[in-house]
């Protein structure tokens, strides 16, 4: 007979998932032939996936990545350059321990985005924090932070990001003060974190997207030193798999 007060305990001491594992066993007969210890056991269980679960939602909602992407639907049968074992290593997370880059380049919807959305997912699922932005979308928050106050803050949250994902690197010049607050944020995480940059711009045509030479020799030296560089080739996947004169928003890369 299950007591209601134990039930009742093991949720005050938040253990949810014990709690409902253990009111399954009550109502399941196979149970009653299991031992004390393979019982013990799948609750343990039950409430090791449940706060792992628990914390892959919270780490994916504050990681606020622009597709819901992950490494499963990753296509390598596109003819894009694409190594499966050396993507399979990424998603290990391996470079995040090591503190490495990962520099996506390539033209316009061959999937830059989504590939750096899967890595960001993957990171997560690993218990480490992921922050995806626009590079515009960075230059601009950091601008209104400057204002109001709250650059500390931004500041910190972005260097605790175990791996930043700055997206559309390149779409615009960066002038003397922009590439001055992105030196700051590259700058204090080199070697201590990881970042992930996509543009459509080639690895050779960087360093003329920052107006200032010296802003961009230092940039790009933080940068490229020590990563991993990812050259992707072909069609545009939206244009291939979305009906003419429609636009989709996937959840499996396309």
């Amino acid at each position: 007979m299950l007591c209601q007060p134990t039930l009742d305990r093991l949720r005050d001491l938040r253990l949810r998932g014990m709690a409902d594992a253990l009111a399954i066993q009550t109502q399941s007969p196979d149970a009653a032939n299991l031992s004390f210890e393979e019982r013990l056991g799948l609750l343990v269980d039950a409430e090791w996936t449940h706060r792992r679960n628990t914390t892959l939602v919270r780490l994916l909602r504050e990681a606020r990545l622009r597709l819901a992407a992950c490494p499963e639907d990753v296509e390598f049968g596109a003819a894009r350059g694409l190594d499966r074992a050396s993507w399979r290593a990424l998603f290990a997370g391996d470079f995040v321990v090591r503190h490495q880059n990962v520099l996506i380049v390539g033209p316009t919807g061959v999937g830059k985005t989504y590939l750096a959305c899967a890595l960001g997912h993957a990171v997560c699922r690993l218990g480490m924090r992921a922050r995806y932005l626009r590079l515009g979308q960075l230059l601009q928050e950091v601008a209104i932070a400057r204002v109001d106050g709250s650059y500390g803050q931004l500041f910190g949250r972005l260097c605790k990001a175990d791996l930043l994902i700055l997206d559309d690197f390149g779409l615009a010049p960066l002038a003397g003060r922009e590439a001055r607050e992105l030196l700051e944020i590259i700058d204090d995480r080199y070697e201590r974190r990881s970042t992930v940059v996509c543009s459509q711009l080639p690895l050779g045509e960087w360093h003329r997207a920052i107006t200032d030479p010296t802003l961009a020799d230092a940039i790009l030296d933080r940068l490229v030193h020590n990563a991993h560089k990812i050259h992707l080739k072909g069609e545009s996947m939206r244009k291939m798999k979305s009906p003419k004169g429609t636009s989709t928003m996937p959840t499996k890369e396309g």
